[in-house]
């Protein structure tokens, strides 16, 4: 996460003065964005002994989408879901990323990521910076079938990823089959199929003792 008053990373890149107005601030925000490989998240890589990035969850939701969309329960503009996936972090340059199970980060992370998203869409041109404003509050409010598999996606990825590890992020102190399910849940919203993949991923967790059932009975 980087603090609200320091200086775009652009502000120490000169563009040449011949650079269009438009030209400059669409280059300046490619610029800024690249911070998000800078932002960390909970879940465990499977290939390599580290936490993914930001960048890298952005780019694995992309590729999901393009692999798995024939399993949208409704028709979608997959061009339009893969815009919603690459936008839908970039706020965390400034909020931060809020860990799924983190009760207490999560009281504040609407009024963060708004803040976040008046300050970053601000640097694009007016045109870019009201459609790229309006397709994020689009994903965070699931109002469409393309945002709806969006945040599917967003939710299989990092359930694959614990999966993979053994747990990953499952072995969180207090996190339960339950907790999981309850979370992993708008994937349903989006594709049954995918969904009945999901819990099962979820069960087979659990049976194999990687995050624990809430009732050890049930």
């Amino acid at each position: 996460m980087h603090n609200d008053d320091s200086p775009l990373l652009a502000a120490s890149i000169r563009q040449p003065d011949s650079t269009p107005d438009r030209l400059r601030r669409q280059i300046e925000f490619i610029i800024e964005v690249d911070r998000l490989k800078d932002i960390f998240r909970q879940s465990p890589l499977l290939a390599a002994d580290r936490k993914e990035n930001d960048a890298e969850h952005s780019w694995h939701l992309a590729l999901m989408t393009l692999v798995l969309a024939e399993y949208a329960d409704e028709p979608i503009d997959t061009s339009k879901v893969l815009a919603l996936v690459v936008l839908h972090d970039l706020v965390e340059i400034y909020a931060g990323d809020t860990f799924l199970y983190d009760t207490a980060a999560a009281a504040d992370q609407e009024a963060r990521e708004q803040q976040a998203a008046d300050r970053l869409f601000a640097i694009l041109p007016p045109d870019q910076r009201d459609r790229f404003r309006a397709l994020w509050e689009e994903f965070e409010e699931r109002r469409t079938p393309e945002a709806r598999f969006a945040k599917a996606m967003d939710r299989l990825q990092p359930l694959l990823l614990n999966y993979g590890n053994r747990g990953g992020t499952w072995r969180t102190p207090g996190v339960t089959e339950n907790d999981v399910l309850a979370r992993k849940s708008v994937i349903k919203d989006a594709s049954a199929e995918l969904w009945e993949y999901a819990r099962e991923l979820i069960r087979t967790g659990a049976a194999n003792g990687w995050v624990p059932r809430a009732d050890p009975r049930t």
